[in-house]
């Protein structure tokens, strides 16, 4: 990635950046964020972007955590009165696995969902299918279930279904992984 020189780029991808995480980022995801590649620049610039929140917005705020991490947040007194239009999530966890399940299986029939699933699955595909999220083509008198563009555009998923596959195949091989090695360093400890 090019090195950014350009102060007022640099500023508006660190804003972006602590924006988008709705979470605390350290100093060095924020560095990478403004390709500045510099801690000195990307501090003042973040001191910057501080003082101008505090003077531009009244109930938001950028601030230094006590860990070091730096958060783009509500202010904490106005918590109490925007916590009924705060947004809930687009699915609830239910849903979203049924969701995840088609994506990794696709094409998947409404039969081995509701065997994998339960009969709470019909639930799910309607709620889907209105989000636009799946579709599903007739074969005889099962339905056959994948999912859509606009799924792939939401969730930021580019590539065909089989590169989707494939990446999550290997993430949940990395994880099985992690935990067979730290079965195994369990076990080992444990017999010595």
């Amino acid at each position: 990635m090019a090195r950014i020189e350009n102060i007022d780029e640099a500023t508006a991808r660190i804003e972006a950046a602590l924006y988008s995480a709705g979470r605390p980022l350290k100093i060095e995801d924020l560095i990478r964020a403004s390709g500045t590649e510099s801690r000195t620049k990307t501090v003042e610039v973040l001191n910057n972007i501080m003082k101008k929140t505090k003077s531009a917005f009244k109930a938001l705020e950028v601030t230094i955590l006590p860990e070091g991490t730096y958060v783009m947040q509500l202010k904490p007194e106005y918590s109490s009165t925007v916590k009924r239009y705060a947004s809930k999530p687009i699915l609830p966890n239910a849903t979203l696995k049924t969701l995840s399940y088609i994506a990794y299986m696709q094409p998947i029939s409404s039969k081995q969902l509701v065997e994998t699933r339960g009969s709470g699955v019909y639930a799910h595909l309607k709620e889907l299918r209105q989000l636009d999220f799946i579709n599903h083509q007739n074969v005889g008198r099962l339905k056959i279930y994948t999912t859509t563009e606009k799924f792939q555009k939401y969730f930021g998923i580019q590539g065909d279904v089989e590169d989707l596959k494939q990446r999550l195949f290997s993430k949940v091989r990395k994880t099985a992984g992690r935990r067979q090695i730290n079965s195994a360093s369990q076990i080992t400890t444990e017999l010595n």
